[in-house]
């Protein structure tokens, strides 16, 4: 007797045969779809800002009216800012200032210091390190709302140190007698200089420190036997394989310095001090565009802005970069 369409034989043979699924997408395809997220977020919150701040440093635009009223202008933007922008003459001035006064001591206590906690701390370093690295990863706000009470005129434990120091014998006169005054020009740009370096000397240590436990301790073993005393060592031994490690802390150090924002806008309440003591280029540029309504002159300064990184970095890497 012939098996019917349902006989149990038919239908475990159909249940045995693979099924053939209908695929929407070729399986190539696949891992572009899955990274895809990162491409589509990276063009319409990276690159096209980019390069539409770009278009609008060469035009006049008022934000309210719509992207019909931008205006050509050419270069006109660029030469208002270096030729006739006083505000912005003194905003680079006071972020070149900021970037020597507050980058280089990083390094210079940063590199010791990490040769300290790399040869002395033993089994207490990782603690020691994380008390540093904790200013890094504390808010900007919260950092410069607590700086700017410590360094109050009438209240602030600074000036409270500095009149009781004055004092002292002998060393009294060295220090204010009276309450200094932060928020004037003379004292505001060491005030902000002082917070940017209490709070990135930690990192530059942590760098320095990562560095330095890839270095192999057979050559510090070898320098001792042959009477090298410390400092010899970090001299001879630690600040050469190191230059990789300095030339990566510095660059970071240009670019961040030269982007300062936070710290200085909240130290000085937005406005840049007294005589625009305290302000940026960053500061200058946020000013320009969001208060004044000037897009296209803003954007122009943030394209100077990158050159100067550009071009500081560029220094760096001859003078630290690795030799090709």
């Amino acid at each position: 007797m012939q098996a019917t369409s349902s006989s149990p034989q038919v239908l475990a043979a159909a249940a045995a045969a693979p099924r053939v699924r209908r695929r929407w997408l070729p399986q190539r395809w696949a891992p572009y779809l899955f990274i895809s997220p990162f491409f589509v977020l990276f063009l319409v919150f990276g690159l096209f800002p980019l390069l539409f701040s770009m278009v609008l440093s060469f035009h006049r635009w008022d934000p309210a009216a719509g992207l019909e009223a931008m205006r050509w202008v050419g270069l006109d933007n660029y030469v208002y800012s270096l030729r006739d922008d006083d505000w912005f003459h003194k905003s680079l001035y006071n972020t070149v200032w900021l970037a020597i006064v507050s980058g280089l001591p990083q390094h210079l206590v940063a590199l010791p210091l990490a040769f300290f906690f790399h040869t002395a701390l033993g089994r207490w370093r990782n603690t020691v390190v994380g008390i540093y690295f904790l200013p890094f990863i504390t808010s900007t706000v919260a950092i410069s709302l607590v700086f700017s009470s410590l360094f109050s005129r009438d209240f602030g434990i600074v000036n409270v140190m500095l009149t009781s120091m004055s004092q002292w014998p002998v060393v009294g006169a060295l220090f204010p007698a009276a309450p200094v005054d932060w928020a004037q020009p003379g004292y505001t740009k060491w005030m902000i200089a002082f917070v940017v370096w209490w709070r990135y000397v930690g990192w530059n240590a942590v760098l320095y420190l990562s560095a330095m436990q890839t270095i192999p301790r057979d050559l510090y073993e070898a320098a001792t036997m042959d009477g090298a005393k410390p400092w010899q060592q970090f001299r001879h031994i630690t600040l050469p394989l190191l230059k990789p490690m300095v030339f990566f802390a510095v660059t970071l150090t240009i670019i961040g310095n030269l982007q300062l924002f936070e710290e200085p806008f909240i130290l000085t309440g937005g406005t840049g001090g007294i005589d625009q003591a305290g302000k940026t280029a960053a500061m200058h540029m946020y000013a320009t565009a969001f208060v004044d309504g000037d897009f296209g002159t803003a954007s122009a300064v943030a394209w100077l802005l990158f050159l100067l990184i550009g071009a500081t970095t560029w220094a760096n890497h001859r003078l630290l970069g690795q030799k090709s």
